[in-house]
């Protein structure tokens, strides 16, 4: 109740960047997203709900004295964060039965509702932003989640919606061998070159940004210590997802976690690959070479290692693989599968934490979740750093990230849009 009341408080007050008057961020330190360096003393002109000015705060406060001030001089500022693949519907699903739970026993209104209450708390973790990679069987309810947001009924971030994924007949969950028995789906099941088409169709026409299909199922290791996998589509019917989604002025994320299914991601024209643990080195140049991103979701693998089996080896070989990427210059973008996880339980941010044990700088992971997310999401001129034209998308930590990554996981102020949404 007290964030609630906080959030209302600071709606109703004088922090919101509305109507003809100018707002004046005073930023102690800024990481705009895309240099390498840290400015301080920057002054951050704000004209409804875009960025005017960039600069020296003398220099800045100067071009707009009446303007309303927010003084975030004791803080570090930085871009509203972007995390490029959660699940808005899905509360945890560590087992299956809580998956099954979740399409079985729970309406898609009643899912529609928690997925609103997901959204808030990834803004108020700083997330402004997010791409929202299928609805595990709630059909288009990211899509009703999305307009809600835009539309000011409920807070929340830029949502990116992938609406339904999509698996060949029998390959994906709930299934059960009692034929008699009709069970809801988590994926729009597809079968066929046409059939792909026509999904793909339906998936736009209802809303979609992206589109996802799962690459693989089925991880085993052979005795080269590879990762391989079970290739769910055709490379016929993964060609046509692809050049569908593309004629459609839409991308594509494609699930694959063995090399097997990377690799066929990579043959169809994904244009980010999810998950990503039996990358090769053969792969990762090739990712290089086509310009695809690696989505890695580091925090789900560690959530889900109590399944046992192959997973404690896929999060271990994920690591190894991580740093290889980072130094053969793989664009990574921040990703958490969020709702893998229960969105109540963990903070998005600890990812940022894996990203700079396994290899990155820690300016390197801020970056993957500000500008890069934003380039994989095709969004560099309005979100994904602090520069002039830009949403004006921010916020602040007390301490500096850049000495302590966790920082990012006590976001002190979140502002989207020119409108503060949380302040501490």
């Amino acid at each position: 109740m007290r964030r609630v009341s906080l959030l209302l408080a600071v709606l109703a007050g004088p922090l919101a960047a509305q109507g003809p008057q100018p707002v004046l961020i005073k930023a102690g330190r800024l990481i705009d997203g895309r240099s390498a360096q840290v400015q301080t003393n920057v002054g951050i002109l704000i004209d409804g709900e875009r960025i005017r000015t960039v600069g020296p705060l003398a220099q800045v406060q100067a071009q707009a004295p009446n303007a309303r001030v927010i003084d975030l001089s004791q803080m570090t500022v930085l871009p509203g964060l972007i995390d490029t693949h959660t699940h808005l519907l899905l509360q945890g699903d560590i087992t299956s039965q809580e998956y099954e739970d979740q399409l079985l026993k729970q309406s898609i209104p009643y899912r529609a509702i928690l997925a609103a209450r997901n959204a808030r708390l990834s803004l108020e973790h700083g997330f402004t932003a997010l791409r929202d990679v299928e609805t595990e069987g709630a059909m288009y309810a990211d899509v009703d989640v999305k307009l809600a947001v835009n539309r000011g009924e409920i807070p929340g971030p830029r949502i990116f919606a992938s609406t339904r994924a999509m698996a060949p007949t029998g390959m994906y969950p709930i299934g059960t061998p009692n034929w008699e028995i009709k069970l809801p789906r988590g994926v729009q099941t597809v079968d066929g070159v046409e059939n792909a088409r026509l999904a793909v169709r339906e998936q736009v026409q209802h809303g979609a940004d992206w589109i996802k299909y799962y690459s693989d199922r089925r991880y085993f290791f052979t005795p080269d210590s590879v990762l391989r996998s079970w290739v769910n589509f055709t490379d016929d019917e993964a060609r046509a997802i692809a050049d569908e989604t593309h004629r459609l002025g839409r991308k594509v994320a494609a699930h694959a976690i063995g090399a097997d299914g990377i690799a066929a991601a990579l043959r169809a024209g994904a244009n980010s690959i999810e998950h990503g643990h039996g990358l090769t080195d053969s792969l990762m140049d090739a990712m290089v070479r086509t310009n695809v991103y690696w989505v890695p979701t580091v925090t789900v693998g560690i959530h889900v290692m109590p399944r046992g089996g192959v997973w404690p080896a896929l999060v271990a070989l994920e690591r190894r693989a991580f740093g290889r990427a980072v130094r053969k210059g793989v664009k990574i973008a921040f990703g958490t599968d969020a709702g893998g996880f229960p969105w109540t339980e963990i903070n998005q941010a600890k990812e940022f934490e894996y990203y700079v044990q396994y290899g990155m700088t820690p300016m390197q992971a801020i970056q993957s979740a500000t500008s890069v997310a934003a380039a994989l999401l095709g969004q560099e001129q309005n979100i994904g750093a602090v520069a002039p034209g830009l949403y004006a998308d921010l916020v602040a930590v007390a301490g500096d990230p850049l000495r302590d990554i966790t920082e990012l996981q006590r976001i002190k102020f979140v502002m989207k849009g020119g409108t503060v949404y949380f302040s501490q």
